[in-house]
């Protein structure tokens, strides 16, 4: 699913919803609930195959993609999720529309997820989301955190776990790289120089031989700048290969920055 549009179409069912089924869609619903409350939506963009189904909320934020909110098929849930520069902030599921309505429309203003959360609790604030929030430098600086401890939960159990671990805990003692995005794919190891997904791929890369080996490459997938025996000398190869004028992470995804065919 792309962050600025609907998922495919399921039926809701008009016995979980009789407020929707009244209202003859969940945008009158959500304007409804949200009017009684004082707040404006603004124009909602409507689902007109599946008019009970899905909902978007477009934003005055111009970072911010349209939030789009769902309802539940088998039992009454009502989810909602908002895009910002590659990043999914705005996520919670709630019975209640409307809590919605009052998540939305702080996403329509451009409130802070923490204003957001305070009107409508069932919002969830990550770690990982509240760093992106402030900006790049404490995403980066969060995400290496969490990287390196979800490799060391899984590094007692699986043998990729513990190579790329080795990997990401050299990485992170050199200043060039731990100013760049880091993100794992199949057990490689990757650098961007964006925060946001799609990421960059402008950085070498390290992927895991079957030997317990490495190899580097990039910054194109398919080229390969060469194998090492240990994670100490992939990393020296990434640092090699590192672009000229590589500097901090920037917020947004790969479409902001400069970067090579990855092909």
């Amino acid at each position: 699913m792309t962050s600025n549009s609907p998922r495919p179409a399921n039926p809701a069912d008009p016995d979980l919803y009789p407020d929707l089924a009244a209202a003859g869609s969940l945008a009158e619903a959500l304007e409804s609930a949200a009017a009684e409350q004082g707040l404006d939506l603004g124009a909602i963009q409507r689902n007109d195959s599946e008019p009970l189904r899905s909902a978007g909320i477009i934003s005055s934020d111009a970072g911010r993609a349209p939030c789009w909110v769902f309802v539940g098929v088998k039992s009454r849930w009502f989810s909602i999720n908002g895009w910002s520069q590659g990043i999914e902030l705005l996520t919670g599921t709630t019975s209640e529309l409307a809590e919605v309505a009052r998540a939305a429309a702080g996403w329509r203003s451009g409130a802070g997820l923490g204003e957001i959360q305070r009107v409508a609790p069932f919002i969830k604030v990550s770690e990982l989301v509240a760093a992106h929030e402030v900006g790049p430098a404490e995403a980066v600086s969060v995400q290496w955190g969490l990287l390196c401890d979800d490799l060391r939960r899984q590094a007692g159990r699986l043998e990729p776990a513990r190579q790329t671990l080795a990997l990401a805990e050299v990485a992170a003692e050199e200043p060039k790289l731990r100013q760049l995005y880091p993100f794992t794919s199949h057990w490689s190891l990757h650098f961007s120089t964006c925060t946001g997904f799609p990421y960059a791929w402008d950085v070498p890369f390290v992927d895991l031989l079957k030997d317990g080996r490495y190899r580097v490459c990039g910054p194109a997938r398919g080229t390969v700048v060469g194998e090492a025996d240990t994670a100490e000398q992939a990393i020296a190869l990434v640092l090699a290969g590192l672009p000229a004028d590589c500097g901090p992470a920037v917020a947004g995804t790969a479409g902001d920055v400069a970067q090579p065919d990855p092909n």
